[in-house]
C-alpha cells in the first residue's frame, strides 16, 4: 500500500475526524448525501461547486486532502464501500474543476485582479494534476492490498486531451469569424490564414508570459502548446492547400508557411530558443509545399517574362518612330532599365520570403539575362539603320546600360556567379556598340591626323601632329553634351585607347630608324598632351595609357641592352598581352642593339616577363595592336643570326 497500514484502527479514526473538520468537499457532500445517495451528474456538479465556493481553499489543497482520505480509507482492512463511493464523487469534482480552470486559460478579462485569480486558479489545479499523477504512480507500484477501482486517473493525459480540445475549438471559431483582416486582405482566404496565425501567436505569447509560470517546468506547457496549435493550424492550412488555389492567395499562403509563421511567430523575442521548433517541422508536407511553390514561381516566371517582352517592344517601337528620348537634368534618358530593374527586384523582394530554396531565384533572374541579350541584339540592329534620332536614342541607352550594370555588380545571391559574368559581357557589348557610335565616325580623321606621325617633320616637332589631331576631337566631342557626364566618360575613356593604339601601331610598324632621344623625348611630350586632353574632360580611368605611352619612350632612350631587357620585362609583366611580336617590332626601332643582344632580350622577356600573368589584372592592350611588319623583321634577324 502507498501509506504505512501498521497504524491502529484508533488512530485512523482520529486522523479522519481532524480531516473531516476542515473545510473540504467531503463535508458538504456528506450533508447532500443524506438528502440524496443516488449517485448522478447532478450530484458531480453539486459538488463541484462545493468545491469552487472554498475560497480559502487551492485546489492543489484539495487534492492533497483527497489523496490523504484515500490512503487512509484503503489501509483500512475492511472496505467501507459508502466511503469509497464518496471519495469518488469527490475526485470526480476535483477534476471537474481542474477541468474548468483549464478551459479558462485563455479567458480575457479587463480586470487585472480578476485575470490574476484565474492564474492562481490554474496554477493550482496544475500542481493539483501533478500530485494525483503522482499518486497514480504510487499505486501502480502497490503490489499486496485493495486498489481503488478510479485508479490510475490519468489527469495528465486528460489534460493534454482537454488541451487538444480547447486548441482545435478556439482555431474553429477563429476560422469561422466574419471578418476582414488588420490589413483589409482581399480574399477570405487570406482573411482566414490572418486571422489564424494572428490568434497562435496571442496564444503562444499568452503561453510564455502567463501561462508557462502556472505549470511545474516536467509539464513543458510552452511546447505542448506549441505542438498543439501547430497540429490545428497545418491541418486547416493543408485543406486551404488542396482546395484549388488562386495564384494570389497562393503566394499568401506560401508567405505564411515560410515567412510569417517561423519568423513572426516562432522566433518571436519572447518564444526564441524557448521552443523545440525541429520537432514541429513545416506546416505543409513536403510535396505539397513543393507543390504549391512551383505553382507560385511558375505564374512569377511567366509574369516577368511578359513585361520585359513588352518594355523592350514598346522601346524598340518607340525608338524605329523617330522618337527623341526625353532629356532630364539636360541629358538624354530613357526610363527602360529603372523600370526593367525595378520589376526584377520587385519579383525578388516578393519571392525571398515564400521560397525556401533561395537559389531557386535564378528562376527568375534568367530573364533578366535573357531579356538583356535581346535588348543587345535590337539596339545592335537599330544602329545598323537610317534613323535620324540614333545618336540621341544611343546617348539615352548608355545610360540604361551604366543602371543595368550598377544593379547586376551589387546582388549578392540572387544572380550566380555565371550569370553576372554573362550579364556583364552582355553589357560591355551593348556598350562598346553605343560607343562605337560616336568613335567611328573619327576613326578616318585619327588616319589622317596620325600618317605624318613618326616621320621628321614630327621628330624635329615643325608639325603638331598630336595637337591638330586633339584640335579636331575636340569638335567633334561637343556632340556629347547632352550624354550623361558618367557615360560621357566611358565614351572618352574608349577615344583615349583608340587614339593611342592607333599611336602605338603607327611607331610599331614604321619602317624608319630615327634618332632614338628625340624618338623618345616627342613620344614622351606626345603622351603628355593626350593625357591632359582627356583628364581636363574628366576621364581619369584610362591614364594609364599615358604611362604606357612613356615606359616605350623610355625603350627607347635606354641604350644599354641590360637596362633594354629589364625595361621590356617590366612592361611584359605589366601588360601580359604583350606579345614576342611586339617584342621584336620595338627592338626594331632601335639602332645599337646586335642580332644576339635582340634574342637573348626575346628569350628573357619569354622566360620573366610572364611571371605574374596569371594574378595580373591590368587591361588588354597590346593584343589589340597588330603588327603588320613582324614576319619580315624575324626573317630578317634570323639571317643576320
Amino acid at each position: 500500500m502507498p501509506m504505512n497500514a501498521g497504524g491502529t484502527k484508533q488512530n485512523q479514526e482520529g486522523e479522519k475526524k481532524r480531516l473531516l473538520k476542515l473545510k473540504n468537499p467531503v463535508k458538504l457532500w456528506k450533508n447532500r448525501r443524506q438528502q440524496n445517495t443516488t449517485r448522478t451528474e447532478e450530484d458531480v456538479l453539486d459538488s463541484g461547486e462545493a468545491v469552487q465556493q472554498e475560497n480559502e481553499e487551492q485546489l492543489e489543497e484539495v487534492s492533497r486532502r483527497l489523496i490523504i482520505r484515500e490512503e487512509q480509507l484503503f489501509s483500512q482492512d475492511s472496505p467501507n464501500e459508502e466511503e469509497e463511493d464518496q471519495l469518488q464523487r469527490d475526485f470526480e469534482a476535483l477534476r471537474l474543476q481542474i477541468r474548468m480552470a483549464i478551459q479558462n486559460t485563455f479567458t480575457s478579462s479587463s480586470s487585472s485582479s480578476t485575470t490574476l485569480a484565474q492564474l492562481e486558479v490554474l496554477r493550482s489545479a496544475a500542481a493539483s494534476i501533478q500530485q494525483l499523477e503522482e499518486q497514480d504512480l504510487r499505486w501502480m507500484g502497490c503490489v499486496e492490498g485493495r486498489v481503488p477501482g478510479w485508479r490510475p486517473q490519468k489527469c495528465l493525459s486528460a489534460h493534454n486531451s482537454l488541451l487538444q480540445n480547447v486548441v482545435e475549438s478556439r482555431l474553429m471559431k477563429t476560422a469561422e469569424e466574419d471578418q476582414n483582416g488588420p490589413d483589409g486582405l482581399s480574399s477570405d482566404l487570406k482573411r482566414e490564414v490572418c486571422r489564424l496565425g494572428i490568434r497562435v501567436k496571442d496564444d503562444l505569447l499568452s503561453v510564455v508570459r502567463m501561462v508557462k509560470d502556472c505549470y511545474p517546468p516536467q509539464i513543458d506547457i510552452l511546447n505542448l502548446y506549441a505542438g498543439l496549435y501547430h497540429q490545428s493550424f497545418s491541418a486547416r492550412l493543408t485543406e486551404l492547400a488542396g482546395s484549388g488555389l488562386e495564384t494570389d492567395d497562393c503566394h499568401y499562403l506560401l508567405l505564411w508557411i515560410n515567412h510569417y509563421y517561423p519568423q513572426n511567430i516562432l522566433k518571436h523575442e519572447d518564444l526564441e530558443g524557448k521552443i523545440n521548433t525541429a520537432c514541429l517541422g513545416s506546416l505543409l508536407l513536403e510535396d505539397r509545399l513543393d507543390q504549391l511553390e512551383d505553382q507560385y514561381l511558375t505564374h512569377k516566371e511567366d509574369t516577368v517574362k511578359l513585361w520585359l517582352n513588352t518594355a523592350l517592344k514598346k522601346e524598340e517601337e518607340s525608338w524605329l518612330s523617330g522618337k527623341k528620348p526625353e532629356l532630364i537634368d539636360q541629358y538624354c534618358f530613357s526610363p527602360l532599365a529603372i523600370e526593367v530593374i525595378r520589376v526584377i527586384d520587385g519579383s525578388l523582394t516578393e519571392f525571398s520570403p515564400v521560397i525556401r530554396d533561395q537559389s531557386k531565384a535564378q528562376r527568375i533572374t534568367v530573364h533578366l539575362e535573357s531579356f538583356l541579350s535581346s535588348y543587345k541584339k535590337c539596339v545592335e540592329e537599330f544602329v545598323k539603320g537610317d534613323h535620324s534620332n540614333i545618336r540621341l536614342v544611343v546617348k539615352a541607352h548608355l545610360v540604361c546600360e551604366e543602371q543595368f550594370r550598377n544593379y547586376i555588380t551589387g546582388q549578392t545571391g540572387s544572380l550566380s556567379e555565371q550569370q553576372i559574368r554573362r550579364c556583364l559581357e552582355t553589357l560591355s557589348a551593348l556598350r562598346d556598340c553605343g560607343c562605337r557610335c560616336f568613335i567611328d565616325p573619327i576613326y578616318n580623321e585619327l588616319k589622317e591626323c596620325l600618317h605624318d606621325l613618326w616621320t621628321s617633320n614630327w621628330l624635329k616637332g615643325s608639325l603638331p601632329v598630336i595637337d591638330s589631331l586633339l584640335d579636331s576631337l575636340n569638335q567633334e566631342l561637343t556632340d556629347l553634351s547632352d550624354l550623361k557626364p558618367s557615360c560621357r566618360q566611358s565614351v572618352l575613356g574608349i577615344l583615349h585607347e583608340v587614339v593611342v593604339i592607333k599611336y602605338v601601331k603607327k611607331m610599331m610598324n614604321t619602317k624608319k630608324k630615327m634618332d632614338q632621344q628625340m624618338a623618345a623625348q616627342r613620344i614622351t611630350e606626345d603622351a603628355q598632351k593626350i593625357n591632359s586632353f582627356f583628364e581636363d574632360k574628366d576621364c581619369t580611368q584610362s591614364l594609364w595609357l599615358s604611362q604606357m605611352l612613356c615606359s616605350l619612350a623610355e625603350i627607347l632612350r635606354l641604350q644599354d641592352p641590360e637596362s633594354v631587357q629589364l625595361e621590356i620585362i617590366s612592361v611584359a609583366r605589366a601588360f601580359p598581352d604583350l606579345g614576342d611580336d611586339h617584342v621584336t617590332a620595338l627592338l626594331s626601332l632601335k639602332s645599337g642593339l646586335t642580332a644576339a643582344n635582340i634574342r637573348l632580350i626575346r628569350q628573357s622577356v619569354k622566360a620573366n616577363g610572364t611571371l605574374d600573368a596569371s594574378t595580373n589584372h591590368s587591361p588588354l592592350f597590346f593584343s589589340k595592336v597588330k603588327v603588320q611588319r613582324i614576319n619580315n623583321m624575324i626573317k630578317q634577324m634570323r639571317l643576320k643570326t
